[in-house]
Parts: C-alpha cells; structure tokens; sequence
C-alpha cells in the first residue's frame, strides 16, 4: 500500500509528485525493509531509464527511515480507467498505445530492467496526450535476485506471463507478453484470462489453458496475437510490433484521446491510497484492472513536520548557495558514481541498517489428507492419476514444463506462509522414449537452481526393488540450493532444502519433492517425516 503526494520542490519552483511507502500495522521489520527496498528498486529502475514514454525519477527523500521517491507531476489517467468508463479503445488508440509502451519496455530492457507488471493500470494517459509507463516498483534488473525471501511471486496475475506464474528464468519476453495482454484487454475490453476474481485459477488458467484468439482484424490482431504466444522465444519483438504499427499511428499534433479524459472529482484532505496488486477479473464489458495511484488535491497533513524558515536575509542567502553546492555535488556524483553514489554522499543510505531478525515462530501441525490429482502433460497419451497424502489446506496448483529432460506435469501443493512445498511431477513415458536416471541427473543443477545458483547433493542412494519395467531402482536424493544475487546485493543468497525420490513406475518417472528452507526448524525436524510420509502413500494409478 502506498500514498502519493502532490508535492513542489521549492529550490526548482515546479510540481512534484511524492510517493510514500505505507507499512501495514504490526509488520515484521524485515518485510518492512523489504517494502522500503522494493520502492528504493523502482527509483534505481527509473533512473537507469531516460525516455519520454517513461515517468522522471526527480530524487529520494527520506524520513524516519522511510523513502519518499519524487517523480514528476503528471495529470493523467490510467488506461484503466479510460477503458472502464468509456470501452475499447479504436485501431488509432490501440496502434499508440502499442508504440508507446514498446518504446518504453525497449529503453528499460536497453538499461536491463525488467518491467514485470505491464498492465493497463500502470499505462498511463497524461491530459497533453502523452503516454507513460508507470510503476516499476516490482521491475528487476537481469543482474538482480529473482525471488523475495520467502518465495513470493510478484506481478498482476491477469497479466503475468506463463513462464513467471510457473516460476521460471525470468526475461525481457514477459513484458512482451505483458504488453500484448494489455493491447487483449484494450482491443476486447476485457483481459486474455478472465477468471472471477480468483488469482490461483488465474494463473492456471494462464499455463494450462489455450491462448484466447482476438477478435480484432488486420494489424493490431496479428501483434496480439504475437506477443501472446506461450513460448517466450517466440514472441513478437518490440521492433517489430512497432513497424507493424507505424502506418497506424496518428499524424504529429493529433490527440487520439482527447475527448476520453474522465473528470473526477477529488475529495480534499485525505491522501489517496494505492490499490493492491494481484486482483483478478469478473466478465465485465469493461476491464476494472487495479489502477495506479491519482493525486488528490489536497493530501492533507505533510507525512513529515516542515522545517522552520531561517530567520535573517544574510543565512537565506547563504542557505541557498549552500543548497546550491550540495545539488551541484550531487550532480556531479550522479554522472560520475550513479544513483547510490549521490544517495552516499549526501549522507542518504539506500537503507536503514536492519535489526537482527527474530527467531521464526515454530510452524503449525500438519495434518495429513488424502487427494486423488492427475499429472497429465499434454503430449502424453493417459491420464497420469495418482494418489497421496498431503498436508491440509496447503494451497493447489499445476505447472507444465517442455524442457530437457522431457515433458512434464507437475502438481504443487505449497504451505500458506510460503515457505514450504511438495511437488509431484510425472514425466510420461519417460523410459519408453529411451531416458534413464542420469538424463534427469545431468540436468538437476538449471531445473534446481536456475542460472544464477548452485547444488549440493548431500547424499543420493538407491532404495526399493527394480521397476520391472524400466530395471531402474527409485532413488532418494537430498540437495541444497543456493541462490545468489549478482550486482549491488552480491552477498545476499537464498538456501533451501530439497528432498527428492525418483519413483520409476511403467515406463513413466515421477519425482516427488519436499523443499523447505535451509536455515529453518524444519530442514531437520519435521521435515524428514512430512516427505517419508508423502512418499509412503503416493500411489501411481494404471
């Protein structure tokens, strides 16, 4: 949750607009920290970025330890918006649209930024016509970690790219596909995966279900149509959408959305909220997308007491030249050293050293139910039903691979804080089509870890009979991964504990897999007896 102030620097004299970080009550210190961090992440981000489509990072304020980002004013409305009140947009507004946010996304990827929540709430309409991306407070840096420490998956779920709701390596692609569910939702007036508001059938919808077809013709049909293709590497490439597009752009001076400026009142004296993310979508005419953040009027109070004036014509005059070496200083550290730089010499860390962390409070009973589910990739030829206990009310989804080794469905069942879960993959006929248990060994280390991580098997052994059909024994493997970021947090890494039996059953290989954090109660506690207790009543049907 966050506020945006209407603001105005005093030594520049212009409009301002001021975003504050608002922390939930009762918030541990470390995901306060963590928020704070993730709004220091989109200031980094917007500062690497210089384009007339992408909004100005002006400074970051900072105030009891709490940042302030200061960005320009722009009186706008969100595509959001536009498409609630007034429907979908025509060929004209769709073509700008398009090139506007792919001249954005080309900049932040020539910066390597990663935007990862393209959306019609962060599109921006200004009342000048300008066009803006906004909000790239969840955008990551190809150098950067991927993942937050517990796990989270940030990002819209209605406008997520399949290979983010699976979890896998992360590219410039998924704003692709972002921007190709944006135009979905602008040319249709509703987003490509509708689903009730429920974020979980959201996303499986998204990587198990077919792409929806557009029903809009000629140019703007076929860019859709290749931004939303599952298969990250063949997605339309933002050069290319905007050739496509070029001939459909309105001549210099023309506004296309001048009579679709929405008047809305402005209540005085409260600060506006921002919506949370992660909202899904009824069948509406209309999209009601999360929208980013308007600018109230009057936002009330100041979120920090103003400073006293300086009494005395003569410290006036000597305040400003001060002020005015210091901005000098900081400008030059910024072209010399970059933003971090400027924010360290003028005595502004990035963050406020954090306390040590409290013990996690130890984690609640697990009771053990039964669940019949099907892993059914959908190449393979049978149903893939099997049965096992799982713990109760963890939360259900499926995920679908089309990588080395084979073909797989995975089902994964993940604990409500996170940070736990069992996963069920089959990889169907897998020793039918001439794989052994090494093939799936040579290739543990990326499925486990990804490109920027580590392995460590800790022990590997045979275990049970022969599978008569394929003459392989199951194994028991334990490993430990080890996630590192690259850049600025270089030491900050992520361990987790991974324990995996390979079950060969009728020519298919399944893999059951219990992964918890390495440096929690469980890894050797309960651990060990959850995973023996789910391998012992996992039953493949025939």
């Amino acid at each position: 949750m966050g506020v945006v102030w209407s603001g105005t620097d005093e030594l520049l004299r212009r409009p301002v607009a001021v975003k504050e970080v608002l922390l939930p009550p009762g918030l541990p210190d470390r995901e306060a920290d963590e928020l704070q961090e993730r709004t220091l992440r989109e200031a980094r981000a917007i500062a690497v970025v210089s384009h007339p489509n992408v909004l100005v990072l002006y400074d970051v304020a900072r105030e009891n330890s709490v940042p302030f980002v200061v960005m320009e004013m722009l009186p706008s409305q969100s595509l959001a918006t536009v498409l609630r009140e007034h429907g979908a947009l025509d060929e004209t507004q769709l073509a700008t649209i398009a090139d506007s946010v792919a001249a954005a996304l080309q900049a932040a990827h020539r910066g390597g930024i990663i935007h990862r929540d393209v959306k019609p709430g962060n599109v921006l309409i200004s009342d000048d016509g300008r066009i803006k991306l906004s909000d790239f407070g969840i955008s990551r840096n190809v150098a950067d970690s991927t993942i937050t420490r517990t796990g989270i998956m940030l990002g819209t779920p209605a406008f997520l790219a399949p290979e983010v709701a699976t979890g896998d390596q992360l590219t410039e692609a998924a704003d692709r596909w972002g921007l190709g569910a944006t135009l979905f939702a602008a040319a249709e007036g509703h987003p490509p995966y509708d689903t009730d508001d429920d974020p979980l059938t959201t996303v499986t919808a998204i990587v198990h279900d077919p792409v929806p077809a557009t029903t809009y013709p000629g140019p703007v049909g076929e860019v859709i149509s290749g931004l939303l293709a599952k298969d990250p590497a063949a997605r339309m490439p933002l050069d290319e959408v905007r050739r496509r597009l070029g001939p459909l752009l309105p001549p210099d001076e023309t506004r296309p959305f001048a009579l679709m400026r929405t008047q809305e009142p402005m209540t005085p004296g409260a600060p506006v909220a921002v919506p949370g993310r992660g909202e899904g979508r009824k069948q509406d005419p209309e999209p009601r997308e999360a929208e980013p953040v308007p600018l109230a009027a009057d936002p009330g109070p100041l979120p920090f007491e103003p400073r006293a004036p300086t009494r005395g014509r003569g410290r006036q005059v000597l305040a400003v030249i001060a002020t005015a070496l210091a901005a000098l200083l900081l400008f030059t550290a910024a072209a010399v050293g970059g933003f971090a730089a400027s924010r360290t010499l003028a005595g502004e860390p990035l963050l406020p050293t954090p306390p040590p962390a409290p013990a996690p409070p130890p984690p609640p009973e697990v009771r053990l139910a039964p669940v019949t589910e099907t892993a059914r990739h959908e190449s393979d030829s049978d149903a893939g039903t099997f049965t096992a206990r799982v713990p109760e009310g963890w939360t259900q989804f499926k995920g679908q691979r089309d990588d080395a080794p084979a073909d797989s469905m995975t089902v994964h069942f993940v604990s409500p804080d996170g940070r736990e879960e069992i996963a069920v993959e089959r990889f169907g006929g897998y020793f039918t089509d001439g794989y052994d248990i090494d093939d799936y060994r040579d290739v543990l280390q990326e499925r486990a870890a990804g490109a920027n991580g580590d392995v460590e098997v800790i022990s590997d052994a045979a275990v049970g009979d022969a599978d008569p059909t394929s003459g392989e024994n199951e194994h028991r493997v334990v490993f430990e991964t080890v996630q590192r970021a690259l850049g600025q947090d270089s030491n900050a890494e992520l361990r987790r504990l991974t324990s995996l039996q390979l079950i060969p059953r009728d020519g298919d290989l399944w893999t059951i897999r219990l992964t918890v954090p390495a440096d929690s109660a469980d890894a050797d506690g309960r651990a060990p007896d959850l995973f023996g207790a789910v391998v012992d009543s996992f039953e493949p049907q025939s």
